[in-house]
């Protein structure tokens, strides 16, 4: 029987340690494009949870600031409990918003800015420029991001106007 040469046939070990560390090394990072992956469709997912969310929440506060608006032309004779019923649901509109992580935007008295404020005019004030002076409509957050900019009136300062 022939002698087999037994290097010939036993593969390299070192060549075969390279293979194993080069497989490991492309099962990693499989798995860290697969887990970022995993992360960033999870992240998309939320996202647009919230979107659509927020789509509906711009309806109901549609709504809100309609009522708000009634509640500032309510009469001033006498004690009516009917008034007192609608400024309880007023209040648990409020609970409702702050559930979902929904704040107003600061307006009347605030700087102008334009990543949360809609100048929808201005008037002649003793206020200093571009202060709020007005609002024509509410502005709301949701997590701290705009989904409705305030629109607002803001002011323009007399005394600068006249030197």
């Amino acid at each position: 029987m022939p002698k087999i040469d037994k290097k010939a046939v036993q593969p390299d070990v070192k060549e075969l340690e390279a293979k194993c560390r080069e497989y490991l090394s492309g099962w990693q990072r499989a798995q860290a494009d697969y887990d970022n992956l995993k992360k960033e469709t999870d992240g998309k997912v939320k996202s647009l949870v919230e979107y659509s969310t927020a789509g509906i929440i711009l309806e109901a506060l549609s709504i809100y600031n309609h009522f708000k608006m009634a509640l500032t032309h309510q009469p001033e004779i006498g004690d009516r409990p009917w008034l007192a019923g609608l400024d309880h649901i007023k209040k648990e509109f409020e609970q409702f918003l702050n559930k979902f992580e929904i704040e107003e935007v600061k307006t009347v008295g605030e700087a102008f800015n334009p990543a949360v404020h809609e100048a929808v005019g201005s008037e002649e004030s003793t206020e200093p420029d571009n202060q709020v002076i007005k609002e024509a409509r509410s502005g709301y957050l949701i997590k701290g991001k705009v989904i409705q900019p305030a629109q607002v009136i803001i002011s323009k300062n007399i005394n600068k106007i006249n030197h």
